[in-house]
């Protein structure tokens, strides 16, 4: 494969509304590039439990400063990577780079490089179908989950699946980018919010992005989707489902009121994960698909009620 490994200049970074933190960096190993930078924000005190906090398409962990904040505050440790493509994490050139599998494998040998134990996951999107996977195949790893606007499509029927996978909407997502060159970012957030995003906010998502070239995971991310059954990750989900289906930790969802593409799993989850039995499950109200935007104080405060009922 010939690709370039891109990585956005610092100063794309200088001018992010509500986003003081020091970004960090480690490189983790990769077989077709040797080793990858993959940035992280790593807030609150060291040696506490951790809150790691999923981004997915095509946002990076600016989607969680609203949160960040008012967990490290609460006494435990906000970790929020960029996956490898996007924020300011390296951005290999080719989108032949960009499997499933490999989005699992980097976050894997991220949460390994740095040790990370005692984990309350916090997932959405993509962070969803990725941090699932990982906690499957390193539940001891893992405390707790709060799983906001997300999924783990493994075409099998209620109660572990939904009755009409993938559904029109979400097929043709799947479908839209297969050959594009290029995606507008911010306007792509902004897009599925209920409310609108102020100019800066939206030049925010749209900052790791110099120009198309380095758009490469974005742009790959909808064809990854399993919208068939013999698709790449459909067999390693149904494995995760069945660790899911013993995970007897706290489980909590906490979907918006205004998401339709991933409502349907809500049910899912609260049904099929023996740990999400009578736990407070919430819907927060006045969201869109990126709740953690516009209702990010109301989703950093059900997490930190996980986290004080767990360790407290």
């Amino acid at each position: 494969m010939e690709s370039r490994v891109l990585r956005t200049p610092e100063a794309r970074f200088g001018a992010l509304p509500d986003f003081p933190f020091p970004r960090r960096s480690v490189d983790i190993a990769d077989k077709i590039f040797g080793g990858l930078r993959m940035a992280y924000v790593d807030e609150g005190p060291r040696g506490q439990p951790v809150v790691l906090m999923l981004h997915g398409e095509p946002t990076w962990s600016f989607l969680y400063r609203k949160m960040i904040g008012p967990i490290a505050a609460a006494g435990f440790r906000a970790v929020a990577p960029d996956h490898i493509g996007f924020g300011a994490s390296d951005k290999p050139s080719d989108r032949a780079a960009y499997t499933y599998q490999s989005h699992v494998d980097w976050l894997r040998r991220f949460i390994e490089k740095l040790d990370l134990t005692r984990i309350t996951l916090v997932c959405q999107d993509w962070g969803g179908p990725i941090g699932l996977r990982v906690l499957s195949e390193m539940v001891d790893r893992f405390d707790a989950v709060v799983a906001a606007n997300t999924l783990l499509p493994n075409f099998e029927p209620p109660p572990r699946g939904i009755p009409e996978w993938p559904g029109a909407g979400i097929a043709a997502w799947g479908q839209s980018t297969k050959t594009a060159t290029d995606m507008n970012i911010g306007g792509t957030v902004a897009g599925v919010c209920v409310t609108p995003l102020p100019a800066a906010v939206v030049a925010a998502y749209d900052a790791p992005f110099p120009d198309p070239s380095y758009k490469a995971g974005p742009i790959e991310f909808p064809a990854l989707i399993p919208i068939t059954p013999d698709m790449p990750g459909v067999a390693e989900n149904r494995r995760a489902w069945e660790v899911l289906g013993r995970f007897n930790k706290p489980f909590v969802t906490a979907f918006s009121d205004g998401d339709p593409a991933t409502k349907a799993w809500e049910k899912v989850f609260q049904d099929g994960v023996p740990g999400a039995k009578n736990q407070p499950h919430v819907e927060i109200k006045g969201a869109g698909h990126f709740l953690q935007e516009e209702k990010g104080e109301a989703l950093a405060d059900v997490v930190v009620g996980v986290l004080k009922r767990l360790y407290r």
